[in-house]
């Protein structure tokens, strides 16, 4: 599998990442296993978890499988903190508690450390400085390579990035930010993309085939293995199941029938060759699911497939998004 720069780092990731977010509640070990040994025989690289993914279990599970099947050395491994099961306090991005959270981590994961963290959101009720020295705490003790933020708004992401390179002593650059995009979510095209190209941070997309939906699975209704039959998945995937998101899973399907592949193909090389995309993170639920979007890595789309693709899927962007004269 091809490998790319992490933003404007020397961390070099497979272009497409795995992702656990169901592992250890979705996911048995079993499954979680084929996956990842199926991963690391395709060339990949990036594994993404967060330390609230099945409630510890991701990580605890991805530690197991790192001990016994697939080498530490040949993963670049990715998680997350600050998200809390408060209903009162979703995040909390405090000091104290981020290192806390990185430490516990390290633990499940059976590691000195991580390659990359990332702030899982930001948190209002804490001063962005503080949660930023966070990620300079955690890098200077080597609990983690590098750092980056996840869920950051535009503002929210240009401020933290260029704290980190204009505020006084030792910072660290972020090298990533980790959000939503696909064909069906392309809001980060707004104000986060352009921030994290002129700043030199990598994204990596999260949901690249729209929660599932861009496989075409629920054309014909909603199939009873899938995340939108699940009790708890079903309400992630139901806001995708519109009017325009039929009109865009349509014309992937199209442009699929033309290539001779998949809807999941075209949907992942769209996203996965969009400017200042450095890996898009795949959530599989079995090994074969995987396997099917790595074949993906043969897959270029022509140019006129993207523009027909650009134009079906575009979101619309008014002052002051764009540039005002040419309003």
């Amino acid at each position: 599998m091809e490998q790319r720069h992490l933003g404007r780092t020397g961390l070099r990731v497979s272009r497409i990442g795995l992702g656990t977010l169901t592992w250890g509640r979705d996911t048995e070990e079993h499954d979680a296993a084929d996956m990842l040994k199926a991963f690391w025989e395709a060339g990949g690289t990036l594994v993404d978890t967060a330390d609230v993914y099945g409630g510890g279990e991701a990580e605890y599970l991805l530690g197991r499988l790192m001990e016994r099947l697939v080498p530490r050395r040949d993963l670049v491994i990715s998680t997350k903190a600050g998200s809390v099961p408060d209903p009162g306090r979703r995040f909390d991005g405090s000091r104290g508690h981020l290192l806390a959270a990185l430490d516990a981590s390290l633990v499940r994961l059976g590691t000195d450390h991580v390659d990359l963290w990332h702030i899982h959101a930001y948190d209002t009720g804490t001063p962005l400085e503080e949660t930023l020295q966070a990620l300079d705490i955690a890098v200077a003790s080597g609990r983690a390579r590098y750092a980056g933020v996840s869920n950051f708004c535009g503002w929210q992401l240009a401020k933290a990035a260029t704290w980190q390179l204009a505020a006084p002593g030792t910072r660290t650059r972020l090298a990533s930010t980790q959000m939503e995009y696909s064909l069906l979510q392309r809001g980060v095209e707004r104000e986060v993309l352009p921030a994290a190209l002129d700043l030199g941070v990598g994204l990596l997309p999260s949901s690249p085939l729209g929660r599932g939906v861009l496989t075409g699975k629920y054309r014909h209704g909603t199939p009873a293995d899938s995340r939108g039959a699940s009790e708890h998945l079903a309400p992630f995937v139901e806001p995708y199941l519109d009017d325009t998101a039929t009109r865009i899973v349509d014309a992937v399907t199209t442009a699929a029938d033309g290539l001779a592949v998949t809807p999941l193909q075209v949907a992942l090389a769209w996203v996965r060759d969009r400017p200042g995309v450095t890996a898009p993170i795949v959530g599989a639920r079995t090994a074969q699911q995987l396997t099917a979007a790595l074949s993906v890595e043969a897959l270029s789309l022509p140019d006129e497939i993207c523009r027909a693709l650009d134009d079906v899927s575009a979101p619309l962007h008014r002052y002051p998004d764009h540039d005002w004269s040419t309003l």
